[in-house]
């Protein structure tokens, strides 16, 4: 008896493992390598929390949901112009922009049906801010992904998790085949009334983490439905896992690939097409104390060293409430993009880096092409394996000749004098 019922067992669960199989359409797989190829996005978390100008989590940290969401009643965001902002982020050289239709303060950036709590329903602005983006988007050519939160801190029907307990809202009336049904006629409305959405990006995941029985948030059927209604829609998920099935992209929050220094990253590395979501500042919502900008320089490294890790880096810009991007942000923006127009060629449609851990830098691919980037001025010469013969070694900036030699398979390149400001030095290297 114990046989047969190790063997019901076993059957169970290779049936489990036979239902959860995914492979991808071709319409999503060529969603995937126009993704891999563009390695630069722009993230916009903006709703009426950037008001408060406290960042986006301002509501699970003291005031209570009824309080907040009269915050709705004076949004007027009168300076917002998709199109502007659109312009600004395509000059920067980014191909797609990630866009926050709905954030764990349960409201939503667009005129849905399932609920009043909306830019267009409970504000005096009366837009709908995604279907505005999402023309300007296509109008630009740039691809638009929505982000969407898994977790509420407003609706009664929402399951309670680890976050979320001081905003006053009734826990005695969770009702989860409510709230999913909600979710998913709310992604309906997404995928189905505003264009050519390529990627929804999940977050939230991460507040049932510490349940004592796991919590079933039923992905695989969202999932489902996601691909049916738009074949060529690739989802992500920011829950800080291995991906689980169905999901075409891997996210990386505030780490590159392989690196987890703020202690979100620390998931192995997959083969699905690769995204790190980073700040421009400290904070993803628009804080008004929060100044704290990188550096152009900075943030040219950091998009070097993400496509280093074969990798898209998604950086991201909280607009104020007036509907204005940051000048701060904006100037930003205008040095990447100026940077790009000389070098997107070794970053764009490259693979990453071939060569082992480098202190000095990292290197991209194309081909038969090695695009060397040195980020550290101090370096005078670097030496790396090399098994093909080398037809030339240059400057990428000038084409100048570098002066190199190769002895037992390293090839050892000698460089000029750098400058400290340079953000990143790069040399080309041609194998025969």
């Amino acid at each position: 008896m114990n046989r047969y019922s190790n063997l019901i067992k076993c059957l169970a669960i290779a049936a489990s493992l036979v239902v959860s199989a995914y492979t991808p359409t071709a319409e999503v797989v060529k969603s995937q390598m126009e993704f891999e190829s563009e390695r630069f996005g722009i993230f916009l978390h903006w709703g009426i929390y950037s008001m408060f100008g406290q960042g986006e989590w301002y509501l699970n940290y003291g005031p209570e949901a009824k309080e907040y969401a009269k915050a709705a009643g004076g949004f007027y965001p009168a300076s917002f112009d998709a199109d502007s902002w659109v312009k600004a982020i395509k000059n920067s050289g980014a191909k797609y922009i990630c866009f926050t239709s709905r954030h764990h303060d349960g409201f939503s950036m667009w005129h849905t049906g399932q609920s009043k709590y909306n830019i267009v329903d409970a504000t005096p602005f009366g837009r709908d801010i995604i279907k505005e983006l999402s023309d300007a988007c296509e109008a630009n050519g740039i691809s638009l992904h929505l982000y969407y939160s898994h977790l509420d801190w407003t609706r009664p029907d929402y399951p309670l998790g680890r976050t979320g307990h001081t905003t006053g809202r009734e826990t005695d009336k969770t009702d989860w085949p409510a709230y999913y049904d909600f979710m998913n006629n709310q992604l309906k409305e997404l995928l189905t009334n505003y264009g050519d959405i390529r990627a929804i990006w999940f977050d939230g995941w991460w507040d049932h983490d510490s349940d004592s029985i796991p919590f079933d948030w039923q992905l695989e059927q969202q999932y489902e439905m996601i691909h049916q209604l738009r074949p060529g829609c690739m989802v992500g998920n920011n829950h800080h896992q291995t991906p689980f099935a169905g999901e075409d992209i891997q996210i990386f929050e505030r780490d590159v690939p392989g690196e987890n220094t703020a202690g979100l990253s620390g998931q192995s590395v997959s083969r699905l097409p690769l995204e790190t979501c980073q700040t421009m500042n400290g904070m993803w919502g628009y804080k008004i104390q929060d100044q704290n900008y990188k550096s152009v320089q900075e943030l040219i490294r950091l998009l070097v060293r993400t496509a280093g890790k074969g990798a898209n880096l998604l950086l991201n810009i909280g607009p104020q409430p007036d509907g204005n991007l940051p000048q701060a942000a904006l100037d930003r923006l205008d040095g990447m993009g100026k940077w790009l127009d000389k070098n997107g060629k070794t970053i764009y449609s490259t693979t990453g880096s071939r060569l082992p851990k480098a202190e000095w830098g990292t290197s991209t691919h194309r081909g038969d092409t090695t695009f060397i980037h040195v980020l550290d001025p101090s370096v005078r010469s670097i030496s790396i394996p090399m098994t093909e013969k080398v037809k030339y070694v240059k400057s990428f900036e000038n084409r100048d000749n570098l002066r190199f030699s190769i002895k037992d398979k390293v090839l050892t390149i000698q460089l000029p004098e750098i400058e400290a400001e340079e953000p990143d030095y790069i040399i080309e290297l041609l194998n025969r």
